[in-house]
């Protein structure tokens, strides 16, 4: 498998370069992998147990994770995003979503495969934190905006109240125990949680 990627990276139309690889993530945590900016990492490492303490380690260094793997769960697959993985890739979905997912995971971009979109739409689990509707108006329009001082402008409101709002919906979901403390991050929850589409982006 490791192979396989390692080819399909070097037979991308803009080449990806592969730093390092391993059986396990201690290649990206202390080995030549530390300076990787994306790690490819599958859920399931060694005795057919999902690897999250390992992607909880990597999150918490801010490591960008694109889970890569034979496991076609939703659960699962809700379980790395809430954990903080930049998507997550089944192998039936193969060479073309790998490479795009990679190569949005390093520009901090959200990227949502159809696996991965499936699980969002059937996602029922009662973790979702509750927002007001102003706070939704306020990420919305955030996520279709170059900048806050728009979406001061356009809501008739000021940038640091918009700095307010965004930093309440992020406490909201730090307390539902999924944190989201990038852009990118925030649009995959919003997107999981069915607040906008991704063809709203």
């Amino acid at each position: 498998m490791r192979a396989g990627i390692s080819a399909w990276c070097a037979a991308a139309d803009v080449p990806i370069s592969v730093v390092a690889e391993g059986a396990n993530v201690s290649v990206a945590l202390h080995g030549p992998g530390r300076v990787a900016d994306v790690v490819v990492m599958d859920l399931l490492l060694q005795n057919g147990r999902p690897a999250y303490d390992e992607l909880q380690e990597l999150v918490a260094q801010e490591r960008k994770v694109v889970v890569y793997t034979m496991r076609d769960s939703q659960d699962a697959a809700l379980t790395c995003m809430d954990l903080g993985s930049a998507t997550y890739i089944t192998k039936a979905e193969g060479q073309r979503h790998l490479v795009k997912a990679i190569r949005a995971a390093a520009e901090d971009i959200p990227y949502t495969p159809p696996s991965l979109a499936g699980a969002f739409g059937s996602d029922t689990r009662q973790s979702r934190p509750v927002l007001s509707v102003r706070e939704v108006e306020v990420l919305v329009e955030w996520f279709q905006s170059e900048s806050k001082a728009v979406v001061a402008q356009s809501l008739g409101i000021s940038e640091r109240t918009v700095n307010t709002y965004l930093d309440r919906v992020r406490i909201k979901y730090a307390n539902a125990g999924r944190p989201a403390t990038t852009k990118a991050k925030l649009v995959a929850r919003a997107v999981q949680d069915g607040l906008i589409a991704l063809d709203e982006l």
